[in-house]
This record gives structure tokens, C-alpha cells and sequence, in this order.
């Protein structure tokens, strides 16, 4: 592995430094900064501050990804998963989570709420076509693998 610099800064006294919870870990923890808990009822979604904000370098980006945990536990996951946060974007870390469970979820100040992968990016130059190669699958969609005879009516 190598080693990737993200500058980090804190923007709430009491924001957590992210951190990878075991040495082979692809995310790092991402924590809630909040004045008070905040209750999220069954089907209710809420916008959850970290107060961090960072500097991710050129051809990098951050995924912002659901703690399994938290979903098995409590059916809590993000609701645009996995969120990305752009190489050129200064602003605070915030979390968009959504209670898929059958009873009310409270989310504490200090609980970690997501997990934040670093990714290489790459930005591609597209070209329009008149026609594309032909190749096994084709034009099948979901579900098609696997299926005889089908073509496609583009």
C-alpha cells in the first residue's frame, strides 16, 4: 500500500479524527458532531455533520459508504450510498442517513455513522459513435445473463 496524504481539518472542537479500525480496514470511521442526539423515526432521513472538512489530492476521491453494523442493527444506511466527495470540494463532511428499521433510531454526538473510502478516480474523454462492438451479452439487461436467443431491437 501506498501512502496517500489528505489534509484534514477540524472544524467543531469536538470533531473525531477518522480512523481505520483494524490494520487491513478499507474505511476510515466517520463520527457524528451534533449540540444534541437527534431521533430518526422508521422511513425519516436526516442530514448528520461530521465536523470535518479536508483536501483530497487531484485524482482522488472519498466514497462515503453505510457501516454494516449500523444497518443490521438498526436498518440505518445512507440514502445516495456510496456519496462522493470531489478532490476540489473545501467544505464540511455531512452524511445523508435514513432509517430503514421499524422503531425509532437515536444517533448520538461520537457515533460513528459512516465509513469514508479514499479511491483513486480516473476522468475519461468520451466519444460519440455511430455504433458500438458487438459482444456476447450485448444489449441485455438486468437479469439477461445466462438467457438463449434474445437480440437486441436497438
Amino acid at each position: 500500500m501506498s501512502d496517500v496524504v489528505v489534509s484534514l481539518k477540524k472544524l467543531h472542537p469536538s470533531a473525531r479524527i477518522p480512523r481505520y479500525m483494524s490494520p487491513l480496514a478499507a474505511g476510515l470511521d466517520l463520527c457524528a458532531v451534533l449540540d444534541q442526539p437527534v431521533s430518526l423515526q422508521p422511513s425519516e432521513r436526516c442530514l448528520i455533520a461530521t465536523g470535518l472538512a479536508m483536501a483530497l489530492p487531484e485524482g482522488y476521491e472519498a466514497q462515503i459508504r453505510p457501516r454494516s453494523g449500523l444497518a443490521l442493527r438498526d436498518g440505518i444506511t445512507l440514502v445516495n450510498s456510496p456519496g462522493t466527495i470531489d478532490a476540489d470540494y473545501r467544505g464540511e463532511l455531512k452524511v445523508i442517513v435514513i432509517n430503514h428499521g421499524q422503531k425509532q433510531v437515536v444517533i448520538e454526538h461520537g457515533e460513528r455513522i459512516a465509513q469514508m473510502v479514499i479511491a483513486p478516480i480516473v476522468q475519461v474523454k468520451l466519444e460519440q459513435v455511430e455504433s458500438l462492438d458487438a459482444t456476447e451479452r450485448d444489449c441485455g439487461g438486468f437479469g439477461h445473463t445466462g438467457r438463449e436467443g434474445e437480440t437486441c431491437k436497438s
